[in-house]
C-alpha cells in the first residue's frame, strides 16, 4: 500500500496527558499541542489519536478511583471525553489550528462500506486543514474499556494502527511513558537495552512485551507490538518515544534516531 508522504497519526496515552491522580497535566497537553500545530504549519498532515477520557471524567466528577461498573465507566468517558475536545480545541485555536472529533467503534472500522465513508472524511477534514482527534466511543462501545471483548479493537495503540492504515499515513507515532522497546523492563532491569530499530516482528521480540500499563490506562508493550504489526504490513513506519518530550516528533519528521523505530514492510 502506498502511504502519504508527511501524513501522520500520533497516538498520545493517557499516562502522558494526565497526573497520577487523573486530571489533565495542562503543561503536558500544552507542549503537545504547539508541537503539533508547528508541524502542521511545516506542512505536515497531522491525525491525533488520544486516550484519556475515563481518567480525565473521573476526576472531573470528584470519584476516588476508576470505576469498576461498566456503565459507569462509559459514563466518566463522556464527561471526560467534553472536557479533552473543549482543551484540545481551545488550545489548538490559539495557533490558528482547527480540530475534529471522531468517535469510533470496531463496527465503524471492520464494515468495509463503513470504513470508506470514514476514509473520505478523513481525506475531507484534511483537506480542509483540520486535525482530526480520534479516540474510540467509550460510551457505546465496550470494546476498550472491556479490553478484548472486541475482536477489532480494544485500545488505542491498536485503534491508531488501524487508523493509520485507513488513511494511509507514512508515519504512526505511539506516545507513551517509556523511551521505545527495550530487551527487558528497565524499571526493574538497570541495565536494559533500547532497541533502536526493529525490521521484523520475530517470537523473541514479541516475547519482550510486558504486562499493561498504569491504572490510568489500558495499553502496555504487547499492544504497541500488536500496532506494530498492523502498520508495518501497511507500509507505515511506527515510532514508539516518550510522551514527557514532544519535542521528539522533530527529529521523527527529519528520520533521526529516536525511540524504537518499526521499519515498514517495503512494498
Amino acid at each position: 500500500m502506498n502511504t502519504v508522504k508527511k501524513r501522520i497519526v500520533v497516538k498520545v496515552g493517557t499516562s502522558t496527558l494526565t497526573h497520577s491522580a487523573g486530571s489533565l497535566n495542562l503543561r503536558s497537553v500544552e507542549k503537545l499541542v504547539r508541537v503539533l500545530a508547528d508541524l502542521k504549519g511545516e506542512g505536515y498532515e497531522i491525525i491525533l489519536v488520544t486516550s484519556g477520557a475515563i481518567a480525565v471524567g473521573t476526576a472531573k466528577m470528584n470519584l476516588s478511583e476508576r470505576p469498576k461498573e461498566l456503565r459507569v465507566k462509559q459514563a466518566v468517558a463522556a464527561v471526560g471525553q467534553c472536557r479533552m475536545m473543549h482543551l484540545y480545541d481551545t488550545l489548538f485555536s490559539e495557533y490558528n489550528c482547527t480540530v475534529a472529533q471522531i468517535l469510533l467503534t470496531g463496527e465503524d472500522v471492520d464494515d468495509p462500506e463503513r470504513a470508506r465513508h470514514l476514509r473520505d472524511t478523513f481525506s475531507a477534514l484534511l483537506e480542509m486543514g483540520a486535525i482530526p482527534v480520534v479516540n474510540e466511543n467509550d460510551s457505546v462501545s465496550a470494546a476498550e474499556i472491556e479490553t478484548g471483548q472486541h475482536r477489532v479493537l480494544g485500545d488505542n495503540d491498536t485503534l491508531s494502527a488501524i487508523v493509520a492504515r485507513l488513511c494511509r499515513a507514512e508515519k504512526l507515532v505511539l506516545l507513551s511513558d517509556i523511551d521505545g522497546l527495550y530487551d527487558s523492563n528497565p524499571r526493574e532491569n538497570t541495565n536494559a537495552t533500547l532497541l533502536k530499530r526493529i525490521d521484523a516482528l520475530t517470537p523473541e521480540i514479541m516475547a519482550m512485551a510486558g504486562g499493561a500499563g498504569s491504572w490510568r490506562g489500558t495499553g502496555g508493550m504487547a499492544t504497541k507490538l500488536s500496532a506494530a504489526q498492523i502498520a508495518m504490513e501497511a507500509g507505515t513506519d511506527m515510532i514508539i518515544t516518550n510522551g514527557s518530550r514532544p519535542e521528539g516528533l522533530y527529529d521523527i519528521v527529519e528520520n533521526k534516531p529516536i525511540g524504537t523505530l518499526f521499519k515498514a514492510k517495503e512494498a
